[in-house]
């Protein structure tokens, strides 16, 4: 193709709203123009991207067996008060409705249309396992988008679902496409890690992460990097980091502490390590009437190490906390510590609490926590002797760095990573709900096992940029870029010489197969050479009129720090070689 047959339409700085760098990038490489808040237009540059890694999605998903439809983006809201979702899942799903007053959504995941249609026609035994996707529009009404399509409003995500008999053929779904998922990943070019990850509002019990390595990205990624062990922050196991409680070797005593509300605080007041402190959070939970009215609510008490903080997903899990809960208002925590923030603790409690100590806090002894006093807090504080044994120990802390691996093969390392990807294995949460069943080989009816699978098409574009960029722009993969090779001829205008060969090397290439580009725009060099750096194309052919009485062309791949200079013979034997051809 040549650039005057394209569009391109580059930025030298990038609009006052773009945030991240891969908003930032974007912009100025031409490839979105914000139509409104997070939602965009994928501009032609832009657009080949996608198309690029829809490509590569579609070929491995129909290589592991997955059939593809289309379901639609407006969807009837009974689907989903089926499930319940209509309602639990809140402001983010976009509800509207139509001139007869009918309640639609506007789709941000497809679980209820797809168990539409397999309760409508898959009704056998004999028809299982069936694995359905698409690539589709989606959208989730975000409080605040941000960060151009990696927080978006309007989104493409291909998304798809399998259906099987038994839990023993739905894991062999799951693994199915768990190893499609790598293929993709590994095709993409991009550094990337498969996490154990919470199932979170989807639900199902089985659920892996697939996060793009940047030191941008919004989630925490844990991992061993002497084993295989690797979750999210969220789900990663938070090991007791004492193996036994100590003996009671100090008095309890009621030591003064004045405006010292932090355990950080606390601890260099006392001259004491902050590990031996106890950071105490309190929640609460509402059992409520068939009108939704408050009718009991139930205060908690979480206890973890001064230096960890609370993991609010793994709390989510706690027994009489999985139903819901909050952080208690100042008047309930006056009503039940008689004390504001900050001195708060276990010991003379004016109101029974629940309380629920992390699996380290329960090993610790001699340690320090709240007197409930504004400006007191206690040394000293052992269980059994100055208060009871705690209602529940359960991990509900993150991990940190250094902490032992859970699979006992080492300590544990963080890094930064973006989901792009995630599978789930759901069971029957929705099979059971829609009454998708299917006859058994005696004839009875049984709910298919479901697993879903998502990727975020479009946020693979910012994942891959947030990843790989330098100073002068976006670095894309030979996979995904919008164009493989760009050919930049100077003065093509005013020498026949460098016209002639310019275009007998496009055509080489591109009989080649290989997306290449010839910039016949009759820019400067350095202009030239700029925007393709910014738009990120990975292999860029320079030809000169001096170059060309001398034979030679430079070749410069885009993480190269300086061009080399090719005979004009060799540059596409060059190029094969780089392209892998």
């Amino acid at each position: 193709m040549k650039a005057s047959q394209f569009f391109i339409s580059t930025l030298k700085e990038a609009p006052a709203d773009a945030e991240v760098v891969s908003h930032k990038l974007m912009m100025r490489a031409g490839m979105i123009k914000r139509l409104g808040a997070g939602i965009y237009n994928y501009m032609p540059m832009g657009l080949r991207v996608i198309r690029k890694v829809e490509a590569i999605i579609r070929e491995e998903m129909n290589r592991a067996g997955a059939v593809e439809l289309l379901m639609p983006v407006v969807q009837p809201a009974e689907l989903w008060q089926e499930t319940g979702r209509f309602d639990k899942m809140g402001p983010e799903l976009l509800r509207v409705k139509d001139r007869h007053d009918r309640d639609f959504i506007i789709q941000p995941t497809s679980e209820e249309v797809i168990t539409d249609i397999a309760r409508q026609e898959l009704r056998s035994y004999k028809q299982l396992p069936k694995n359905f996707y698409h690539i589709q529009t989606k959208f989730r009404d975000e409080r605040r988008p941000r960060f151009g399509i990696m927080r978006g409003r309007e989104f493409t995500m291909k998304d798809a679902y399998s259906f099987d008999r038994d839990v023993a053929s739905a894991g062999r779904s799951y693994e199915n496409m768990y190893g499609a998922y790598c293929k993709i990943f590994d095709r993409l070019g991009l550094q990337y890690r498969a996490v154990a990850a919470d199932t979170g509002a989807i639900g199902g019990d089985r659920s892996h992460e697939f996060q793009v390595i940047a030191d941008t990205g919004e989630d925490a990624i844990v991992y061993c990097p002497s084993s295989d062990f690797a979750a999210n922050i969220e789900l990663a196991e938070a090991v007791a980091l004492l193996d036994a409680r100590g003996t009671a070797a100090q008095a309890l005593v009621k030591t003064p502490t004045p405006g010292k509300a932090t355990c950080e605080d606390v601890a260099a007041l006392l001259g004491l390590p902050l590990t031996q402190t106890v950071k105490s959070l309190v929640l609460a939970t509402d059992e409520l009437d068939e009108q939704g009215v408050i009718v009991k609510s139930t205060v908690w008490l979480l206890l973890v190490r001064g230096d960890h903080e609370l993991n609010e997903v793994k709390a989510g899990k706690v027994e009489g906390l999985k139903g819901g809960f909050r952080f208690a208002s100042v008047a309930e925590i006056d009503d039940h510590f008689g004390c504001k923030p900050g001195y708060l603790g276990p010991i003379g409690l004016k109101k029974p609490v629940k309380i629920v100590a992390d699996r380290t806090v329960a090993q610790m002894s001699d340690f320090v926590c709240g007197a409930n006093e504004a400006d007191f807090h206690y040394t000293g504080a052992n269980w059994a002797r100055d208060l009871p044994e705690p209602d529940l120990v359960a991990d509900i802390r993150n991990v940190v760095v250094g902490d032992p691996s859970p699979d006992g093969k080492g300590v544990l390392a963080i890094q930064r990573g973006i989901e792009v990807g995630h599978v789930f294995y759901l069971g029957t949460k929705y099979s059971a709900a829609m009454n998708a069943n299917f006859l058994d080989e005696n004839g009875k009816p049984q709910p298919m096992e479901m697993g879903c699978y998502g990727i975020g098409v479009t946020r693979i574009l910012g994942a891959a940029i947030e990843q790989n960029h330098d100073a002068r722009g976006i670095i894309w993969p030979d996979a995904i870029a919008p164009f493989t090779v760009v050919l930049c001829p100077i003065g093509m205008d005013r020498s026949e010489e460098v016209k002639l060969a310019a275009e007998r090397l496009h055509d080489e290439l591109q009989a080649l197969g290989v997306d290449v580009l010839l910039d016949d725009r009759g820019e400067r060099p350095g202009a030239m050479f700029a925007d393709w750096e910014l738009v990120g194309v990975p292999h860029r052919v320079v030809l000169s009129d001096r170059g060309l009485k001398e034979g030679q062309v430079e070749y410069q791949g885009r993480r190269d720090a300086e061009a080399t200079k090719l005979a004009l013979a060799e540059v596409l034997a060059h190029l094969k070689g780089k392209l892998k051809l």
